[in-house]
């Protein structure tokens, strides 16, 4: 009954209707996410001060540089998962299932101790200003308190995303964000808390949706079901999980890295870029969320369909999900755009309203036109990752984006020090990069299939 009604056979059947059945609890998760995220931002910065704001988005690129690698694994465990339910190899669902489980408690406690230790010295390195320094490495400190929670939760969302269960993240996703923003207002309006009071909402928020992911992983009666006293770490799973994760993380990381050099040019603006550039970077979060689950769908679709090697539907999974991101990001970053200056205004109390729209619109005007072409370049990054090949989108990732992106900051952006020669480094970085994947993929495609035939 449960295969029934939370899993979905992604190898047979109508493709456009089950990638949106798919793909819209995926977007709403993702949305709902961030707007629980946008929630601590908005309270931080009507109730703290736009320093408030500033500290906590100065943290996200640093968060994520440090946080890549090991979301990439469970990446890897969608992958391995997804290819083996679709081709009904239930001995081998288990096993990634646990191992990936166990992986994802090591992963935890390692980025606890790694973010603790060396955050507070990048945000240093990274110019971070001295009025916002004292709270953005508070606030960074608490956060990675957090990582074994929070890879709990990636881990068994994969995992149920891999069977093509959606539904259930969504569910509780949603509970535990309406726990995080109710916590962000007791804490900060009522406890007159800062960034502190931002940063342990997020982690108890993380650790009920941790805890209702492992108990439905737990409950199933499918082969993916969890068991505890059956966790233990296959070696043969979890070679095939690193060969796959790694390379996915290290873009991921390395990717961040660019954004992190990005920020502290940023930074060097002084707080009202960073805090106007803050909001922005919250507002592309809900157009790029959108956008990014059609990389979720993509490759865990293509991975269920290469089990059972089914050329011809993948080609077609491949051309619908493109279609379909490229329409879901004009529409989204156009209509982001328009609303550009109510939505800023959000972010920011009566005093600092008009400094932080002022500098977020010059952000918005550059990427909200162009961002359908980085949800592209994703979701050929997801269909390579569909088809077992990590290293190569890495490699075509790491030098058409973050290469380029590193050498116009350090060219170009040097002889033309603006703001905005710093952001169009984006959409032309993103062009490039998703003409490489199109043409990766079709060599990949038809060398697999020759293969296998």
């Amino acid at each position: 009954m449960q295969k029934k009604k939370y899993s979905m056979n992604m190898c047979e059947g109508p493709i456009f209707s089950k990638i949106w059945i798919f793909t819209i609890p995926l977007i709403l998760s993702g949305l709902l996410q961030l707007l629980f995220n946008a929630v601590d931002m908005i309270v931080a910065g009507r109730y703290v001060g736009k320093e408030a704001l500033a500290a906590i988005g100065s943290t996200s690129s640093l968060i994520n540089l440090l946080t890549n690698v090991f979301i990439g694994l469970s990446t890897a465990a969608n992958v391995l998962v997804a290819r083996y339910f679709g081709s009904g190899q239930d001995k081998d669902v288990h096993e990634t299932v646990h191992t990936s489980i166990a992986l994802s408690v090591i992963c935890g406690v390692i980025m606890s101790a790694l973010g603790i230790a060396v955050a507070p010295k990048i945000l240093i390195l990274m110019g971070t200003h001295e009025s916002v320094l004292p709270m953005a490495t508070l606030y960074i400190r608490i956060y990675f308190l957090g990582m074994p929670v929070l890879m709990l939760y990636n881990f068994g969302a994969a995992i149920l995303r891999a069977i093509g269960d959606t539904r259930r993240p969504l569910y509780y996703l949603t509970i535990s964000g309406a726990i995080n923003a109710i916590c962000n207002v007791i804490f900060i309006v009522v406890f007159h808390m800062g960034v502190d009071g931002v940063a342990y909402a997020t982690i108890l928020s993380q650790a009920i949706s941790a805890v209702l992911t492992i108990r439905c992983l737990m409950v199933s009666d499918e082969s993916y079901r969890f068991e505890l006293k059956k966790l233990h770490i296959y070696r043969d799973k979890l070679g095939q999980i690193l060969r796959l994760g790694l390379p996915a993380g290290f873009q991921g990381s390395i990717f961040s890295i660019s954004n992190v050099l990005i920020q502290s040019s940023v930074n060097s603006f002084g707080p009202d870029a960073m805090a106007g550039n803050s909001a922005a970077c919250n507002i592309e979060g809900f157009v790029y969320v959108a956008m990014n689950t059609f990389h979720v769908t993509c490759l865990s679709f293509v991975s269920q369909n290469y089990g059972r090697h089914n050329f011809a539907r993948i080609r077609k999974i491949f051309l619908t999900c493109l279609g379909c991101v490229a329409v879901v990001g004009l529409i989204a970053g156009s209509l982001s755009y328009v609303f550009g200056p109510q939505l800023l205004s959000l972010y920011a109390n009566d005093s600092d309203k008009s400094v932080v729209i002022a500098y977020g619109m010059r952000r918005l005007a550059i990427i909200m036109f162009t961002y359908f072409t980085c949800g592209m370049m994703d979701t050929c990054v997801g269909a390579l990752r569909g088809l077992g090949y990590a290293v190569m989108p890495m490699i075509v990732s790491l030098l058409g984006a973050c290469g380029f992106r590193i050498l116009w900051i350090f060219t170009i952006f040097r002889a033309f020090r603006t703001l905005e020669n710093l952001y169009i480094s984006y959409p032309i970085s993103w062009t490039i990069t998703t003409t490489v994947h199109i043409i990766c993929f079709i060599i990949v495609f038809n060398k697999l299939r020759k293969r296998i035939a």
